[in-house]
């Protein structure tokens, strides 16, 4: 029994602080979400990691902030006139998703540390960290990068640089994920391995809709258009509406008749395949949380599709909008728990400690 304890803690208390990481930069992405929705995502014309950790505390700060904005295509073209305490709000969205960036950093690399001190952390377990960690070092210069690009000759940021940000994010998030589900130690579930393929098949399919959905915001595509099931008149729009950029493949990207379309034509296959993996998980007998697993995940895919839709619908509201964010996450969430619980483990024998006792060198 104190052998048992002696490993539990450790475990407990890197369990929290990945699951702790993982709810941080879900919030990270809303809060991006909404800076997006509310066009601050420009107010601030600078990247400053130590010193913006302030915002602004003096009337003249306040005033040197305003000016630099005032010096981007963004205002002159959109926001000419605008008051400094309309600057303010704007600001203060962006502000406050950056400085969330700075205290995501600091929650995973401080306790990442101390961790690491205590010979707390396997070698598998550290190679996985110290990965995530550049991730997420990378994630900052990126943000910096997508922002840059709506300062010279943009109004806005452009959708791929904002697509890459909002992926690499996800990333970050389903790699915590998938670490803070293997310091279980839970048995492979004895399914079929085209389970397991429909699992993987959902998990990239649902990486591939989170793509095309940052796309539609970057384009802000989903204010026209505002029909369902039609788009553009048709159920399928005529080729020559969804291809007439050259070369053609510029229109997965640039065009936001063809971008939406994508985005609503993965939806549906996304939700036709979780429906055929949970019927397959429930006939094949694949294991009670198998097929509850697959029956939440087409539940939540459903929920995820109607507020899509209804976001559509009312052009893009930011409380349907950023909902329709949130449940993206969850699917995404859900996604991952049913690809882990169902992909190959190492028996307990082969594997090496993920989470180590207290002081033991890993």
């Amino acid at each position: 029994m104190t052998g048992i304890s002696a490993n539990e803690a450790p475990n407990r208390a890197v369990r929290w602080w990945l699951l702790s990481v993982a709810a941080l930069i879900a919030i990270m992405v809303l809060v991006g979400g909404a800076t997006r929705l509310t066009e601050s995502g420009l107010s601030i014309v600078e990247w400053k990691p130590i010193t913006g950790t302030l915002p602004p505390l003096t009337d003249a700060q306040w005033a040197q902030a305003f000016e630099g904005y005032k010096t981007i295509p963004q205002y002159r073209e959109l926001n000419a006139g605008m008051s400094l305490s309309e600057f303010k709000t704007i600001f203060w969205w962006e502000w406050s998703h950056r400085l969330l960036g700075r205290v995501i950093g600091a929650v995973y690399l401080l306790p990442f540390l101390f961790f690491l001190w205590r010979g707390m952390l396997g070698p598998e377990l550290k190679r996985r960290l110290w990965v995530i960690f550049a991730l997420g070092a990378l994630q900052g210069a990126v943000g910096w990068w997508m922002v840059a690009s709506g300062l010279t000759h943009r109004i806005e940021v452009s959708q791929y640089r904002l697509a890459t940000h909002l992926m690499l994010a996800l990333g970050i998030f389903a790699a915590i994920v998938w670490t803070l589900l293997r310091l279980a130690d839970r048995p492979r579930p004895a399914a079929p391995p085209r389970l397991r393929i429909t699992s993987v098949a959902l998990l990239g399919l649902t990486f591939v809709q989170l793509y095309f959905g940052a796309l539609v915001a970057g384009l802000r595509a989903g204010r026209v258009y505002n029909t369902w099931p039609q788009i553009d008149g048709a159920f399928i729009p005529s080729s020559a509406r969804l291809f007439f950029e050259e070369p053609w493949w510029r229109n997965l990207f640039d065009n936001t008749l063809t971008v939406q379309f994508e985005h609503r034509m993965t939806a549906y296959a996304l939700l036709a395949l979780a429906v055929l993996h949970a019927i397959d998980a429930a006939a094949s007998r694949g294991g009670t949380a198998v097929v509850r697993g697959a029956w939440w995940l087409v539940a939540a895919i459903t929920v995820q599709a109607i507020l899509g839709i209804l976001t559509l619908l009312h052009q893009v509201p930011i409380d349907l909008a950023l909902a329709h964010q949130a449940m993206a996450i969850v699917v995404l969430t859900l996604a991952i728990f049913q690809t882990e619980r169902l992909v190959a483990r190492r028996t307990a024998q082969a594997r090496e400690p993920m989470v180590q006792p207290v002081g033991q060198a890993g």
